[in-house]
């Protein structure tokens, strides 16, 4: 299905209908990304990719532009739109690069989101205005060197004093955005006799004392995306700086890597969605004993193998930014359709790039087509925001009720 159709279909359990009808402003918006993505963001993806320079230029066009804070309220700053308006924005950022839709992704999905559900409304004009409107960047820090997954098992803490402030000592590993960022979601073990309710979420400002950043992380793909392993040394944060309660870090995490991961799907559809018209156009140009290899029934079969995974990725990610939108009138929780969405948008992407690079032969080895960058890209959408085995864990116990 393209995202740019409109279509209704039935997927909700209790049998109600899930309207794909896209309004005038989901579209509007779709559009706004469509035009930065294609004449901003392609052309500049490439050699982003290769020196790994953060596309700071890009970002505050896409923050004049409202990308930045698409779900974030008019009085905070943001587009006021809906998480539908989200998934389709970010599809088309991501088809024109993946490093971008990263960055785009953690300021919407993981810090303004966590900041808006959570946060005070002094924390709200302070932290979440500056973010949404591209000003400056926000990060996210969960994960630790000796704690990915297992998040109860972070040993950065947090210390609270007579006055009411906290010293926080420790490090948090592969932190997006961490090099750049100005303002950092940390979370830190308060209490470690409770465990998971022992950790509490704080407000970081990385221009105070005690803040430090690592060296920026070579990677495989996404390198445009800054990330960096970030320091603690009796940094000093405030009672005011305190998100949500203390000693519930660990539900305000969950709760906002749900969203985190429809942002990663809608990424991973993006990109998919992006080596996949580059195969169909390749396959009707590209001719081998005298016609056109699409032609070929085994070319013809992983095109329409990469059309059945596309769009099932697709529906299945708007179906979670539906569920994300009744939960925000009706409370509730959507990790089950975030995961679903996530789990097979990222699988999906990896086939598809590997299947686009085989169709391309040679010529999608070489650096001189995007091919091998979406290959490359696609890997990290089945690592962060919880691993695809995270995924099928968080489903399997939703599901049945069994830890």
């Amino acid at each position: 299905m393209d995202e740019r159709l409109h279509s209704r279909l039935s997927v909700c359990r209790s049998g109600c209908a899930v309207d794909f009808g896209f309004t005038e402003e989901q579209l509007m918006i779709q559009d706004v990304a469509r035009r930065i993505a294609q004449e901003k963001i392609a052309p500049s993806a490439e050699h982003h990719d290769q020196t790994g320079e953060f596309p700071l230029e890009n970002i505050r066009i896409l923050g004049e532009n409202g990308l930045m804070g698409i779900e974030v309220p008019t009085e905070y700053g943001g587009a006021g739109m809906d998480p539908i308006s989200y998934v389709l924005a970010m599809i088309e950022i991501a088809a024109a690069d993946c490093a971008h839709s990263t960055i785009v992704s953690v300021n919407n999905s993981l810090f303004c989101n966590g900041i808006l559900k959570f946060g005070t409304e002094a924390q709200k004009q302070l932290y979440v205005r500056a973010i949404a409107e591209g000003r400056e960047i926000g990060a996210f820090a969960l994960t630790e060197p000796q704690s990915g997954s297992d998040a109860t098992a972070m040993r950065c803490r947090a210390v609270k004093q007579a006055d009411g402030t906290y010293v926080i000592n420790g490090k948090k590993s592969w932190i997006t955005s961490g090099p750049v960022a100005k303002y950092i979601i940390l979370f830190a073990m308060t209490d470690p006799s409770k465990g998971a309710k022992g950790i509490t979420a704080f407000m970081v400002d990385t221009a105070k004392p005690g803040f430090f950043r690592g060296k920026t992380e070579p990677k495989l793909g996404i390198r445009a995306s800054a990330t960096c392993e970030i320091e603690f040394q009796d940094y000093v944060a405030s009672a005011d700086e305190v998100v949500g309660v203390e000693g519930e870090g660990f539900k305000i995490a969950m709760g906002v890597l749900d969203a985190g991961r429809i942002g990663i799907a809608s990424q991973a559809v993006g990109l998919a969605r992006a080596a996949y018209e580059a195969s169909v156009a390749y396959v009707k140009e590209r001719k081998s004993f005298g016609q056109a290899i699409g032609s070929f029934q085994m070319i013809q079969a992983k095109i329409a193998d990469m059309k059945c995974k596309l769009d099932a990725a697709q529906i299945l990610t708007l179906r979670a930014a539906w569920a994300k939108a009744q939960t925000d009138k009706n409370g509730g929780r959507f990790s089950t359709e975030a995961s679903v969405a996530k789990l097979t948008a990222s699988e999906a992407a990896m086939w598809i790039t590997h299947a686009a690079v085989q169709i391309h032969g040679g010529m999608g080895y070489s650096k001189e087509m995007p091919l091998e960058r979406y290959f490359r890209d696609a890997k990290i959408t089945e690592i962060y925001e919880g691993t695809s085995e995270i995924q099928r864990l968080v489903i399997a116990r939703n599901e049945t009720g069994l830890r």
